[in-house]
């Protein structure tokens, strides 16, 4: 039987089937490297949960062979995870300069950055973890510093995408190192792990600098404020902006917390070059005249928090957006927020605002900083790989991902779509699909990382439906005996007050069912509760179709 320790396994934690939560693993032996720790936002499902990160049992279960976190870009879905996974598994993390500043942010936020040990990579960097040489190219997306992975282990190479697109004409000068990548398919992949977030989209994706241009043109036409709200971490495309504003003559101000850590940031490192006296505090907006200001704003994709929602809502406490302002859109809704940004669009008509709103090819706002089809097909022709794994996106693109791979020559038995979770183990050249490892979410409640499960969830959303009736009784000490109550508190049921006969009859069949236990001289406080659910339920259900939470309460006095 051959050994495990020859044995190459690629496998994915999350960001297969789903946009976001990346985490990729690639073993050789007793060698684990982790590529990217992303989080993603919870959907209405998950009351109250504020993060969803990766599941790392399996990493937890083999501490010992991990050797690093690569991290191959700076944006959320990439990174948001790695401060509630360092607090469960300390790794040396290994980033660009301008991702290790974005991450830097959120160790010390979380009180974790002297713990933690970084260290700074580029395109040319070379390191080996464990018996595995890395090496690295350069890639072109909507954030600066973002990296594909070359792994040369024993059983052959294995190529990271990271996210990317191919700019011929990037806005921040930092060019595909498309050489490069031909040169690793020149002495053979083993495996290519590429992403496939717009494997959709035919054509080509547009460079980041037409949209400049536009940006340009409405602050042009601008009368009065400017307000332009986009992903903080699309550091190009604040670049834009700032030479917008400065062709213009505006002073530019920031609102919503990671705008500003992103600029602050982006300006200490270099990566964003602004003219001295440009950036005003959010509160002084307000001595300037509409003309003179433009504000960089959180909040395109509809979050009800976010700064762009309190403006539209009139609720913001240092700025207010007015009759006569412009407020640009510089991004696509993300499918499910489209409801959300509608409504913030609406508010701002509602206010006589005019707004530059929809998808980027209409405005002219927005690029995707993803690959479309013909890009995608590209890579695959750079690298020539043997096997091919898609990754990063739905079922529906990881497919469509596959039908282009199999059309620039890719044998279709050699293409592998994984579940979260699933291995593709290599030995002497040939793969094999199916092994599992545990993998699911972790969900982040406040400072919680993964105490909250299925039945909390479950109750959470019992209560968000029908509310909870307590019910509160005092049994004396001595014999058992009901002293007082059952008093009823209702919550998110009904209002008391306009349904008083339905609450006297809850009332009257809860007492009926304690006074039945108080003839059977039952003690066991289990049977007053479960009499006290059972009765109240089934009446509370005949009468109104309602499953509330019911909560006994037995005080002993």
């Amino acid at each position: 039987m051959a050994s495990n320790q020859d044995l190459l396994s690629i496998f994915a934690l999350g960001g297969v089937h789903e946009i976001g939560k990346n985490m990729y693993v690639l073993q050789y032996g007793d060698d684990m490297i982790v590529i990217d720790c992303g989080s993603k936002f919870p959907d209405e499902s998950l009351l109250g949960i504020d993060l969803i990160v990766p599941d790392i049992t399996y990493l937890l279960e083999n501490a010992s062979k991990v050797r690093g976190l690569v991290i191959t870009h700076g944006h959320e879905d990439h990174i948001g995870g790695i401060p509630y996974i360092i607090k469960q598994l300390s790794m040396p993390i290994y980033a660009t300069r301008l991702t290790l500043g974005l991450i830097e942010i959120k160790l010390k936020e979380h009180g974790l950055l002297s713990a933690t040990s970084l260290h700074e990579i580029d395109a040319e960097a070379t390191l080996t973890l464990g018996r595995i040489p890395l090496s690295f190219f350069r890639t072109n997306h909507s954030i600066p510093d973002c990296l594909g992975i070359v792994f040369e282990t024993p059983q052959g190479t294995v190529v990271h995408t990271g996210d990317f697109k191919f700019d011929l004409t990037p806005a921040n000068h930092q060019h595909a190192d498309i050489h490069k990548m031909a040169a690793i398919g020149q002495k053979g992949v083993l495996a290519l792990l590429s992403e496939s977030t717009n494997a959709e989209r035919p054509g080509f994706t547009p460079s980041e600098r037409t949209v400049g241009d536009h940006i340009l043109e409405a602050f042009t036409k601008a009368t009065g404020k400017i307000f332009i709200s986009t992903f903080a971490s699309n550091v190009n495309r604040l670049q834009q902006v700032i030479d917008a504003a400065e062709k213009t003559n505006r002073k530019i101000a920031l609102l919503g917390r990671s705008m500003v850590n992103v600029v602050d940031i982006s300006l200490a490192l270099g990566y964003l070059a602004m003219p001295p006296g440009m950036l005003v505090e959010a509160n002084e907006v307000g001595r300037f005249k509409p003309h003179e200001i433009a504000v960089l704003c959180t909040g395109s994709q509809g979050e009800p928090m976010a700064a762009l929602s309190r403006l539209a809502s009139g609720t913001h406490r240092q700025v207010e957006v007015s009759s006569g302002d412009t407020v640009i859109l510089a991004a696509t809704p993300i499918p499910g927020n489209e409801r959300n940004v509608a409504r913030i669009v609406d508010n701002l008509f509602i206010r006589g605002v005019k707004v530059i709103y929809g998808s980027g090819s209409v405005t002219g706002m927005h690029v995707s900083g993803h690959a479309s089809q013909e890009e995608l097909k590209l890579m695959l022709t750079l690298m020539k790989p043997t096997y091919f794994i898609p990754i990063h996106g739905e079922y529906r693109m990881l497919y469509q991902h596959r039908l282009l791979a199999e059309a620039v020559g890719v044998a279709p038995e050699r293409i592998f779509i994984v579940n979260n979770g699933e291995a593709v183990d290599f030995r002497n050249g040939e793969a094999q699909q199916g092994r599992r490892v545990p993998n699911g979410n972790t969900l982040v409640d406040g400072l919680g990382i993964g105490d909250v499960g299925n039945i909390v969830l479950r109750d959470r959303k019992v209560l968000s439906e029908d509310g909870i009736l307590i019910f509160v009784l005092s049994l004396a000490k001595s014999d058992g005996k009901l002293v007082s109550g059952p008093d009823v508190i209702s919550r998110g049921f009904v209002y008391v007050k306009e349904s008083e006969a339905l609450m006297d009859e809850v009332q009257r069949i809860a007492l009926a069912a304690v006074t039945q236990l108080q003839d059977e001289e039952a003690t066991q406080w289990g049977l007053y509760k479960q009499a006290l659910k059972e009765a109240v339920g089934k009446f509370l259900f005949m009468k109104t179709q309602r499953r509330p939470m019911i909560l006994p309460i037995i005080i002993q006095v």
